[in-house]
């Protein structure tokens, strides 16, 4: 069985941008534990999470947060786990600040960060890390991948039907 992927929220409001992460690894039969944490409001809970995570069953933590988005960076410097980045568009910058804040980590504190909004390729990055240790984890991610090239084929042939059309 795989390990647990922790999915980390700086507020509730970022539910809507996560759930299609949390989507994505339950399609993938990945244990997923979600919850709401703050760099800010409750640093000695996200710290303590983030210490006990390998001992809980974790392999990878996703954490999503805007603003200052700091939320990442605090998980990842008190874990040794792989942690991924979510910076979350706000009303400010339009999530650059996000962005920025989730992206550059000082040496030794890696961050991995997707797009802003990224959740859905936070997941597919989590499930890739996990991957690495199982081999049916791999063959799905393999046959999505497939899918995926497979949609494309099909609107390429769509297309050449339009084009041809004109």
């Amino acid at each position: 069985m795989s390990k647990k992927v922790a999915v980390i929220m700086g507020s509730d409001s970022d539910f809507p941008v996560l759930a299609p992460a949390i989507k994505r690894l339950k399609g993938f039969g990945i244990p997923v534990e979600v919850k709401v944490m703050s760099a800010h409001r409750t640093p000695d809970a996200a710290a303590e999470f983030s210490r006990t995570a390998r001992d809980q069953g974790f392999g990878v933590i996703i954490a999503a947060a805007g603003k200052a988005a700091h939320l990442a960076g605090v998980l990842a410097a008190h874990t040794t786990l792989p942690v991924i980045g979510i910076p979350v568009k706000s009303s400010t910058l339009d999530g650059l600040d996000a962005l920025l804040s989730t992206v550059q980590m000082p040496s030794g504190i890696p961050v991995a960060t997707v797009a802003i909004d990224g959740a859905e390729n936070a997941a597919i990055l989590a499930c890739q890390m996990l991957a690495l240790s199982d081999e049916d984890l791999a063959a799905q991610l393999l046959q999505m991948k497939a899918d995926i090239a497979e949609g494309i084929a099909k609107k390429d042939a769509a297309l050449q039907e339009k084009v041809a059309a004109l």
